[in-house]
């Protein structure tokens, strides 16, 4: 059976973190298998693409470094119109690990500044922006003031786990850090 074959079957069978788990082992470091995992989360299959997703994400947990050739397809998927947000939440958690090319920093910064000043966004979504965006500044530091203000706005309406984050952020940003 071909990777893609056993990967789309296991994705239908059961949507789980144990799957997702144990799908991100059977991967591991095959880039064949990666390959076809990927495939899958860029393909037209709204459910699939999701599910995927949350595997992408593990087998970013565990080898992050395998993921940065497709940096520009994932950065595109993000940037779909009618995206779900669990694809957007996965790959977004994903980019806080991954060496992001220069080439994709851009459209990247564009993705998460407008997920950030979406108060009607999923706040994990917005939260993982920050987090990506804090790092893109340090490549781009004419970034700095525009995420400073974005995080000052939406900091006294945010959410607990936001004003935590945000808050960490804006302080090493005014450090320097």
């Amino acid at each position: 059976m071909l990777p893609s074959q056993f990967l789309t079957e296991q994705l239908q069978l059961e949507h789980s973190k144990r799957q997702a788990l144990r799908l991100s082992q059977w991967i591991g470091q095959d880039l064949e298998r990666l390959a076809a995992l990927l495939e899958i989360f860029l393909g037209n299959d709204y459910r699939l693409s999701q599910r995927a997703a949350w595997v992408l994400s593990t087998v970013s947990d565990r080898s992050p470094q395998l993921l940065e050739l497709w940096v520009p397809q994932m950065v595109a998927k993000i940037h779909e119109p009618g995206v779900h947000d669990a694809v957007k939440r996965n790959v977004v958690r994903l980019f806080q690990e991954i060496e992001i090319p220069e080439e994709q920093l851009d459209e990247l910064a564009d993705a998460c500044f407008g997920f950030l000043a979406d108060p009607k966004a999923a706040v994990a979504i917005r939260i993982f922006s920050m987090s990506v965006l804090e790092n893109i500044c340090r490549k781009i530091p004419e970034l700095n003031p525009e995420f400073r203000l974005l995080l000052e706005e939406h900091l006294p309406h945010g959410s607990a786990g936001f004003k935590n984050r945000g808050q960490k952020i804006l302080k090493r940003l005014q450090a320097g850090k």
